[in-house]
């Protein structure tokens, strides 16, 4: 499916451009829009009887007047525009003296019927446009509401943690896809949750909204990781099974449903044969900066950072097995293992779905993103003392890259969240596994009200 920026940006993440830029530019692109449409009848006329004139005696193209209020209506003038353009189109086909010869009055009287139906026509069209224009707008502004209700927009700060996120969905028109992400602040920590469905495009966005609404839940009734995973799988396989699709081993439909199956992915746009699933990572960072996580069949996020003498550091977080993605295969019985790591402050986590490195160009070449990251990171360690890029900035380029590098047209959804610990240490400096870190400079933020949920003020 043709994917362009039907994207959503979460907290949202802003482009080069800022928002006043961006209006003040669709501004004049809607005045010089109006303006062509409405000198365009008059430009029209003026054309039919330049050629009128041109033309030898005997050989008229005064019927071409009668397209001057379509113009108008295409142009976007009004009812009030396609008046005026059918009165200018009136008065050029009666002129006094301009055209030599006369013409007949029942050419004339045929032509001014034509201009006058013509007028009416394009009265009614836009009328109906004008209707159509209200029902759009209508359905658009509930749509935008149903879908920052399930992709809510990250708050800027959470819990002494600063986020950003951005979502880019493959379907036209369309805010929200086959991808999740979410973060909640609790009384076991900052949860976060980054998922990717199966598929992409509006048919998965049911399995969004199951697996979100269980995450959302679970996130502060579990006190354990790892319960917060089992919440998500039961609530995926009744999910699943409401649909007439489980995953093997969970009670596989009957006979009898399996008609209800393959309605339900082709209405999707799935294949059939295949099963659904989702792959989750799943975070917990706690005010010390220990982040413990659980990933089923998800990329590895990035860790950001930079050594003392200010070179950029990015490298992925692969330390240990996946599990499953959920709804492929039952988790197993016992507790998972968890990857524990440490977040020192200033220190960033980039968080993605494979979108973002499944993405190809025209010439079939994968987009770089860690050396996208790296560039990102590497503009602000530039300054003296070197600063750690904002995640906003981050997420940002990555954001401005990846549609760059794709023509805005790409094959599967993608989120993407950044995550970064600015809460102060004892004037210490961030040590790490086989290198000297640079000491980041931070705002204090241990007495800054913390977010309460995953989008309460902060």
């Amino acid at each position: 499916m043709t994917a362009h920026r039907a994207a959503s940006d979460d907290v949202r993440t802003p482009e080069r451009a800022g928002p006043a830029a961006e209006a003040s530019g669709l501004h004049r692109h809607f005045s010089v829009r109006l303006l062509v449409g409405r000198l365009a009848p008059a430009l029209w006329v003026a054309g039919v009887m330049l050629w009128e004139c041109s033309l030898p005696e005997g050989t008229h193209v005064l019927a071409l007047l009668a397209a001057t209020p379509a113009l108008a209506c295409a142009g976007s003038a009004g009812r009030s525009g396609i008046w005026v353009g059918g009165a200018c189109a009136l008065l050029a086909l009666y002129p006094l003296g301009l055209c030599p010869g006369d013409q007949q009055f029942g050419g004339r009287a045929a032509t001014t019927a034509a201009i006058l139906c013509v007028a009416m026509a394009s009265c009614y069209a836009v009328r109906r446009r004008t209707r159509l224009a209200d029902e759009l707008a209508s359905t658009r502004e509930v749509a935008t509401a149903a879908q920052q209700a399930l992709i809510r927009p990250l708050p800027p700060r959470i819990e002494g943690f600063t986020l950003a996120g951005a979502y880019l969905s493959a379907a036209r028109c369309a805010a929200v896809g086959g991808d999740l992400y979410d973060v909640a602040a609790t009384a076991h920590g900052v949860r976060v949750v980054i998922g990717d469905v199966r598929g992409h495009g509006l048919g998965a966005v049911s399995t969004v909204a199951a697996v979100l609404g269980a995450f959302r839940e679970a996130a502060h009734d579990e006190s354990e990781l790892a319960q917060v995973l089992r919440r998500l799988e039961r609530a995926l396989d009744r999910h699943l099974n409401c649909r007439g699709l489980s995953a093997p081993g969970k009670g596989a439909p009957g006979p009898a449903q399996v008609p209800v199956a393959s309605a339900s992915a082709a209405a999707d746009g799935y294949d059939d044969a295949d099963e659904e699933f989702v792959t989750v990572l799943l975070l917990e960072v706690r005010a010390d900066g220990s982040v413990t996580v659980l990933n089923c069949g998800h990329p590895w996020p990035y860790r950001l950072s930079q050594e003392r003498d200010g070179a950029p550091v990015v490298e992925p977080v692969a330390e240990g097995e996946p599990l499953p993605p959920l709804g492929l295969l039952p988790l197993p019985p016992g507790p998972p293992r968890p990857l524990r790591l440490q977040l020192p402050p200033g220190e960033t986590l980039f968080l993605y779905t494979d979108g973002a490195e499944d993405a190809r160009d025209r010439s079939g070449e994968f987009f770089p993103l860690p050396e996208v990251l790296r560039a990102a990171v590497t503009e602000r360690t530039r300054a003296v003392p070197p600063i750690p890029a904002a995640p906003a900035e981050v997420v940002g380029r990555v954001r401005h890259e990846l549609l760059g590098h794709t023509r805005t047209r790409l094959p599967d959804d993608v989120a993407l969240l950044a995550l970064r610990n600015d809460r102060c240490r004892v004037h210490g400096q961030a040590q790490g596994p086989g290198r000297e870190r640079v000491a980041v400079r931070l705002p204090c933020s241990c007495r800054e009200p913390s977010a309460v949920g995953g989008g309460g003020q902060l």
